[in-house]
């Protein structure tokens, strides 16, 4: 029975002794799941890092790739480019002393994304995956207004939700808020969470302190990455980093931020956690990307379907 000392995501990840943090949209993602990461390892979990990566992977050497679309990223793997939070993790790791492999999957369609998690986890021998969301727009189910940037996700969220043979498959998303910036509308994103919670895959929330050791080694992660790529900091975890601090309001960390207001604020340092087959389940077009091989088929699917949609959920506002 869940405790209110602690968070039902958390209980289920702590009955698991080998996890996989998985981030689940690409680009920084897997750096939204590193205080989770941090935390159960400390509690004497064998975690796995892993993420959807932007970069491109096709370029590394023969011997990084450990299996096919599946790239075991260590601090000295050769770069194909400049941009490449899985190797910049992995040198992060490496100075703090700790397991410096970051596992990165290419950005491709359901089908292969799945045959990869199935073969990492299998060698793993893991019992339990996390996919971390930066931003919120995971939870959305198809027939919002705004989607934000649906692609990477939704193949993220089909490959595990077919791992039927991994006992435990959740969800994380923290930067409540962010997603805005891409269109969402965080009244609806509350509307699906009260569904998930009438479906039993609610898994509450929780913040990351800002004094404690995961929330420290936080916020120097994501610095190294700006230091790393300041042409290109992440938004997500600038704008969490930021929230942590406690800045608030239209707080200013990089250019590419420059197309409007942000609203940085306490609530973007919350994870919301969920289950993977209770949001597959209210999920609208999920099963239509199960075919998928490459990600711009899943861009195709979803205009297919928002197109044929009587209506869309419109925004709705926050009555306080």
């Amino acid at each position: 029975m869940p405790s209110l000392l602690e968070p039902p995501l958390m209980t289920r990840l702590l009955g698991a002794e080998r996890i996989l943090v998985a981030g689940a949209g690409g680009g920084f993602d897997v750096y939204a799941g590193l205080p989770l990461a941090l935390a159960l390892r400390a509690a004497g979990k064998e975690v796995h890092l892993a993420n959807l990566s932007f970069s491109h992977l096709y370029g590394l050497p023969a011997e990084a790739w450990w299996e096919q679309d599946v790239a075991r990223i260590r601090p000295d793997t050769a770069a194909p480019e400049g941009y490449f939070p899985e190797r910049t993790l992995a040198r992060w790791l490496h100075r703090h002393g700790m397991p410096d492999t970051v596992w990165a999957f290419p950005s491709v369609g359901v089908r292969p994304l799945r045959a990869a998690y199935r073969a990492l986890t299998a060698h793993l021998a893991v019992d339990a995956v996390l996919l971390v969301d930066g931003g919120t727009d995971i939870l959305m189910r198809g027939d919002e207004a705004g989607l934000g940037t649906p692609e990477e996700d939704m193949a993220s969220l089909g490959a595990v939700a077919g791992l039927t043979e991994v006992p435990e498959r959740l969800v994380a998303c923290l930067g409540f808020g962010i997603d805005a910036f891409h269109g969402v509308n965080h009244a609806l994103v509350l509307e699906n969470l009260a569904a998930l919670e009438r479906a039993g895959g609610y898994l509450g929330a929780f913040s990351i302190p800002r004094d404690s050791r995961e929330g420290v080694l936080y916020l120097d992660a994501v610095e190294h990455a700006r230091a790393a790529f300041p042409e290109h900091p992440s938004i997500v975890n600038g704008s969490v980093a930021a929230a942590l601090r406690g800045e608030f309001g239209d707080v200013r960390f990089t250019d590419r931020t420059k197309g409007g207001p942000l609203f940085v604020n306490p609530l973007m340092t919350l994870y919301f956690g969920v289950t993977v087959e209770a949001l597959a389940a209210e999920h609208r077009y999920l099963h239509l990307i199960e075919r998928t091989v490459l990600t711009r088929q899943i861009s195709s699917v979803i205009e297919e379907f928002r197109d044929g949609l009587p209506a869309q959920r419109p925004p709705r506002q926050f009555p306080h």
